[in-house]
Parts: C-alpha cells; structure tokens; sequence
C-alpha cells in the first residue's frame, strides 16, 4: 500500500518513514545531508499515495508495509518519525536484527496506548506558519481511517522484546511537544541495549541539531 521514491546513490541504503499528516516536504527532512541512498516511504493517503483502505491503520501493518519495501531496496539503515517510528518498533520487536542502525524521532507510543487524538490538536499543536497550518488542515482531510483506528492501539505489547536489539538506536525526544511525550521516547531509548536519546525543546525549532545527530549516528 505504500509507495516510495529513492534519492541519492550507492551505499548506505536508509529508509525513511514519515509521520501523520506530513507533507512531501516534512517527508524528505530527516535525508538533508545524508550520505547513500535514501528510499522515503509514502503512506497511504499522504502526498499522491493513493487513499488507505478501511481498517488500514495498525502499527503492525505499517511494520510490514515498511519492512517490505526495505527488503525491496536493500535498506540497511532506518529512520521513522512519530507514527513510523512506532512502527520499525513493531519491526524490531518482530525481527531484532532488520537493520545495522535505527533513528526514531519523536516516539509517540510504546507499550501503552496514547489519548485520543484530537484532529484540531494533530493540525495545530505541533506550531508553525499560517501556510504549513494549512498544508497540515488539507493532509488531514484524508486521514479520518487513522484518526479514527490509532487511538487505544500499542506499537508492541510488551517492551522486553526490544531487549534482543543489538544495533544502536538513536532516539530524539522533545519536551514541549503535546503529541509526543518526553516520557515515551525516555522509555523506547531505555528499552534497546545500545539505545541512545536526544531532547530538544520542538522538533521544529531545533532541526538543525536533529540534523547533526542524525547525520553523526548513522554514519557511525
């Protein structure tokens, strides 16, 4: 069901996964700078993906749909962003040794479920200009199926899982950011043996140290 398009060239092979709502452009941020390849992933109904069928939206089935196309690729590298980094979760736990190095930023559920997302609050908690507010307002108008089936659902049902990932994982955290608890991106980094965080205050306001953590980690 997802669709995906490769820039760059040569090795590493990175995927990269986007969160709800975001644009072609929120999308392709976490690749600025990256050396190797980088397959960005498109959900369905995001961007010019085609709608999400009905009963679409589980952490698991994302999982699938992103392990499939990192196998298609030859993805040795990962970064999921809010909704799909709950889902390499979901991967991990399932197949510890995927990839070689996992970035997950801004971690929104782990083994609990999160509150019920409210559409206005997923429009406009996470800030922004009048113009990116209304990019957001337009993204969600196809995203009822997900507003509707994500609330109550757990990335994995129990965290000791994680405990048979040996790759490093690089887990960015925000603290003053209502969708994505400071708590929740504390506990996935805890739960990886060679898990390491990073907080910022907004994603939005600090990208270019996101950037560089980014860029460090998964160059080794």
């Amino acid at each position: 069901m997802v669709t995906f398009r490769s820039f760059g060239s040569g090795t590493p092979v990175t995927l990269v996964g986007h969160g709800l709502g975001a644009t072609p452009g929120e999308a392709r941020l976490p690749t600025s700078g990256l050396p190797g390849t980088k397959v960005v992933v498109t959900l369905p109904s995001h961007g010019d993906a085609p709608d999400a069928p009905e009963g679409y939206w589980s952490y698991r089935r994302i999982a699938a749909d992103l392990r499939g196309v990192a196998r298609e690729t030859g993805a040795t590298q990962a970064i999921g962003v809010s909704l799909t980094a709950g889902a390499l979760l979901a991967v991990l736990a399932g197949e510890p040794a995927a990839f070689d190095r996992v970035a997950l930023l801004l971690p929104a559920v782990l083994d609990e479920p999160r509150p019920v997302l409210d559409r206005e609050d997923a429009i406009t908690a996470v800030g922004g200009p009048p113009g990116y507010q209304a990019e957001r307002r337009l993204a969600f108008d196809r995203l009822d199926g997900a507003l509707a089936e994500l609330p109550g659902q757990v990335a994995l049902t129990d965290r000791a899982a994680l405990a048979q990932v040996t790759a490093p994982v690089l887990v960015v955290g925000a603290t003053r950011d209502p969708l994505h608890p400071e708590d929740v991106a504390k506990q996935v980094a805890a739960a990886f043996p060679n898990g390491r965080l990073e907080l910022v205050p907004s994603w939005t306001t600090h990208r270019a140290e996101v950037r560089g953590w980014l860029l460090d980690f998964l160059r080794g």
